[in-house]
C-alpha cells in the first residue's frame, strides 16, 4: 500500500510547497528539488504539486522532468497557517511564510477578506466566503458532512457557475479535486511513472490514491465528461471493497483509510456530459444546485441584472431558452459595470449568451432596461 505521510495534516504540505514556489518565483522546481528542501518523500511532494496544479494554485512549467512554478494565486496557499499536527506526530520542516494577501476578488466571487462576512459564512481555500443554503432542514455544508460520516456518496448537478464546487470546498477542508474532461486518463486518477532529475523513474501516486491513503474527500469535478472506462477505475474504491489495484505499480493494492469519501459534480447542459447508469448508481444522493439570486441581491449586484437573470431562469425552466445567467455571470456583470459602466455590462451579458438564444435574450434585456441592447462589439476607430 502507498504509505500515507504521517508528518502532516491535509493542506500542510501544500502550503509548504507553495511557500517554496513563491519565495523563488519565477524559478520552476522539480518534485525532487522540493522534496530535498522540505525533507519529504518525492511521492508526497508530487501529490501536493498535482493538487496545487489541479486547483489552479500552481502551474506545470515543464514535463520532462515535471517542474512546477508559482502563479498569482499561489501566495494565497503559501500564506495559509499550517494546522497543528495530529497527536503523536512530529512537526515538519517549515519554510518562512509569505505576507498574507490583501482582500481581493477571485474569479467567480466577490471581493472578500480573510474573515467571514457573516457568522455562518465559511472561508474557502481561495479566500472567498461561502454562505450556506438550506438542505434537508440543515445548512448544506452540515448535511454534506453528515452524509460523508455515513459514507453516502453525493452527486451535485446543475449549470456551471451555480456554486457546486464552492459548496464542496466549504464542506470539506481536506478536499482533493480532479478536474475532469474528455482527456482524463486512469493515470490522472491513480498515478504514473515520472522521470526524476537523476534520469531515473519513480511512481507518482495520483489524487485517488492520495485521498484513499490519507482518508480525505475527493471531488471528481465534471465527472460526466470523463470516459466511463476511466471512471471504472474509481468504482472499487466506492463500494464495499474500498480497494483498488495499481496495475502500473506492481499490482499494488490500495485500501481506503477511514474518512475517504467521493463526491462528484455534473453539468447537465455541457456538451458531452453524460450521466451513465453505472456512474449515477454509485451516488445515492443527487442534489440539484441552482443559482442563489437572493445572494446576488445581498451582494448588491444591479437589481435589473438580477431580475433579468430570474426571468431568464424561469424561461429556461419552461423550455423556452437553453441558457440563463448564473451567480458567476452576475458577479462578473457587476465587476464590468463598476469598471466600464452598466451599458457595457448589459451588452456583454447579451454577448456571452449562446448564439441560438442571443436574439431572444437581447429582446428581453432591451425591454428590461428600456433601451436597445446588443452584443458588445468594437466601434469605429478613434
Amino acid at each position: 500500500m502507498a504509505p500515507s505521510d504521517p508528518k502532516t495534516r491535509p493542506g500542510h504540505l501544500r502550503a509548504q510547497v507553495a511557500r517554496v514556489l513563491c519565495r523563488n518565483a519565477p524559478h520552476a522546481f522539480s518534485v525532487t528539488e522540493i522534496a530535498k528542501l522540505l525533507g519529504h518523500s518525492g511521492g508526497a511532494v508530487g501529490n501536493a504539486c498535482q493538487a496545487l496544479t489541479s486547483r489552479g494554485q500552481a502551474q506545470l512549467a515543464a514535463t520532462n522532468p515535471r517542474r512546477y512554478q508559482a502563479t498569482s494565486t499561489t501566495v494565497t496557499v503559501a500564506a495559509t497557517t499550517p494546522p497543528p499536527p495530529r497527536p503523536g506526530t512530529s512537526p515538519t520542516a517549515t519554510v518562512p511564510n509569505q505576507p498574507a494577501p490583501a482582500a481581493q476578488a477571485a474569479p467567480g466571487g466577490p471581493v472578500t477578506s480573510a474573515a467571514p462576512a457573516q457568522p455562518n459564512a465559511i472561508v474557502r481555500p481561495n479566500g472567498q466566503t461561502y454562505r450556506p443554503r438550506s438542505l434537508a432542514g440543515l445548512p448544506d455544508v452540515e448535511a454534506l458532512r453528515r452524509l460523508r460520516a455515513a459514507q453516502v456518496p453525493v452527486l451535485l448537478y446543475g449549470p456551471p457557475g451555480t456554486g457546486k464546487t464552492s459548496l464542496i470546498e466549504a464542506a470539506f477542508d481536506d478536499l482533493i479535486t480532479v478536474a475532469g474532461d474528455g482527456d482524463t486518463t486512469v493515470a490522472d486518477l491513480i498515478g504514473e511513472y515520472t522521470q526524476t532529475a537523476s534520469g531515473g523513474y519513480e511512481f507518482q501516486y495520483g489524487p485517488l490514491v492520495t485521498a484513499m491513503t490519507e482518508g480525505r474527500a475527493l471531488l471528481i469535478d465534471d465527472a460526466t465528461l470523463i470516459s466511463p472506462k476511466v471512471l471504472a477505475a474509481l468504482y472499487p474504491a466506492m463500494d464495499g471493497r474500498r480497494q483498488i489495484q495499481v496495475k502500473a505499480h506492481k499490482g499494488e493494492t490500495i485500501t481506503a483509510a477511514p474518512g475517504f469519501y467521493v463526491v462528484a459534480g455534473h453539468n447537465p447542459g455541457v456538451h458531452g456530459a453524460i450521466l451513465t447508469q453505472a456512474l449515477g448508481s454509485r451516488f445515492s444522493v443527487q442534489i440539484q444546485v441552482g443559482s442563489d439570486y437572493d445572494l446576488a441581491q445581498a451582494l448588491r449586484i444591479d437589481g435589473r441584472a438580477v431580475r433579468i437573470a430570474r426571468h431568464l431562469a424561469a424561461r429556461q425552466q419552461a423550455g423556452d431558452l437553453g441558457w440563463a445567467p448564473q451567480l458567476r455571470e452576475l458577479i462578473a456583470f457587476q465587476k464590468i459595470s463598476d469598471v466600464l459602466g452598466a451599458d457595457t455590462a448589459f451588452a456583454n451579458l447579451v454577448g456571452i449568451a449562446p448564439p441560438e438564444d442571443r436574439d431572444l435574450i437581447a429582446e428581453i434585456v432591451t425591454k428590461a432596461v428600456g433601451r436597445p441592447v446588443t452584443a458588445l462589439t468594437l466601434g469605429r476607430q478613434i
